[in-house]
């Protein structure tokens, strides 16, 4: 027999419960979403690794796998840009001038062709708001990299934890994913849902990002090594960029480019402009990022939050600020699966929407 109130203290536990596994594993949960992350994405290579392979075998041959060919190149790249931006914060921490800034922009605008009048107006704007401006972009590029950074400065630890909970994620996936359907109130099928699409979105996003990522890097590489500047570096740098899409290679390309024109490099300019924003932005962005997502997650029978241009980028910048490199993934999955709890409502009460 049920006693007064045990429903509503029996879900009290269960929320405090969640909330206090929250709160304890947080310091994992970098390693552990990107574990899971890579679990999801090459499970089903797993799964034929099974077919010759104990479960035990198979797991510790994939995870050595993913281990040699993408966790232990991120830690290496986290590891690299942590220390170069932990540099480069301290450099806008001390050194930053804003007269000198204030300067180059002025002499930026200069050599741009427009006409006095346009130039003379956007001088006035830029001298009436520029200091407060700088200071807001300041700020903002500080927060960025200092989350960057929070995960890069402990990275050994991240690599441990995450090849440790991969291992165990190809275990006991099938495991987890049926006990959390049994304790589910759900149907069963609003629960499939939720799953297929937490799968399909982990998918697209570990593959379209480092494909994306690979090529963009190496196109404008290439560009900025026919002018002679370092390629490498702004190979990296258009190669992080390109995570945030639309918005991530214009902050590459574009001031490079103006930059470049106003010191009467016209040519070199247009070369980084031909790179940048055709090759890079117009073809890579524009039509073969959509291509690679539409073609890892073409099993996929629902509609995806990758596909609103505007919840993609404020998502990733989000997941940036709040989590550090890894957000660029847990940003976009949160505003997805949010989007798909939406869906489950509207499948569960659609006969009591008006939807006239």
């Amino acid at each position: 027999m049920n006693t007064p109130y045990e429903h509503g203290f029996i879900l009290s536990l269960l929320i405090l419960a969640i909330g206090a596994l929250v709160w304890l594993f947080t310091p994992f949960i970098p390693a552990l979403f990107l574990a899971l992350l890579l679990a999801i994405a090459t499970f089903s290579q797993y799964n034929k690794a099974k077919e010759r392979l104990s479960d035990a075998s198979a797991a510790l041959l994939m995870t050595l796998l993913i281990t040699i060919m993408l966790i232990l190149p991120l830690s290496y790249i986290l590891l690299v840009s942590g220390l170069e931006i932990s540099t480069l914060i301290q450099t806008i921490d001390t050194d930053f001038d804003a007269k000198h800034i204030n300067q180059m922009l002025h002499q930026t605008l200069s050599g741009l062709p427009l006409s006095e009048s346009i130039k003379s107006t956007l001088s006035t704007t830029l001298n009436n708001n520029l200091d407060g401006l700088l200071i807001d972009t300041k700020d903002f590029m500080l927060h960025i990299l200092k989350s960057i950074v929070s995960l890069s400065s402990h990275f050994v630890f991240f690599l441990i934890i995450a090849i440790f909970s991969l291992y165990y994620f190809y275990i006991d996936g099938k495991h987890i994913v049926k006990r959390l359907k049994d304790l589910s109130p759900l149907e069963n099928h609003l629960d499939d849902i939720l799953f297929n699409q937490f799968s399909s979105l982990s998918i697209t996003l570990v593959g379209s990002v480092f494909i994306v990522a690979l090529l963009q890097g190496i196109t404008f590489s290439i560009g900025v090594m026919i002018i002679g500047l370092p390629a490498l570096f702004f190979g990296i740098s258009m190669a992080l960029a390109s995570f945030i899409p639309v918005l991530g290679g214009l902050i590459i390309w574009l001031p490079l480019t103006l930059y470049l024109y106003a010191q009467g490099q016209t040519t070199d300019a247009l070369i980084i402009l031909l790179f940048g924003a055709f090759f890079v932005g117009a073809i890579i962005d524009n039509i073969i990022r959509p291509i690679i997502i539409k073609k890892l997650s073409s099993k996929s029978t629902q509609t995806s939050a990758l596909d609103h241009t505007l919840i993609t980028v404020l998502s990733t910048l989000a997941g940036i600020m709040q989590f550090g490199i890894l957000g660029l993934f847990i940003g976009p999955i949160i505003a997805a699966m949010a989007i798909s709890i939406f869906d489950i409502y509207a499948v569960k009460y659609a006969s009591s929407l008006d939807k006239s």
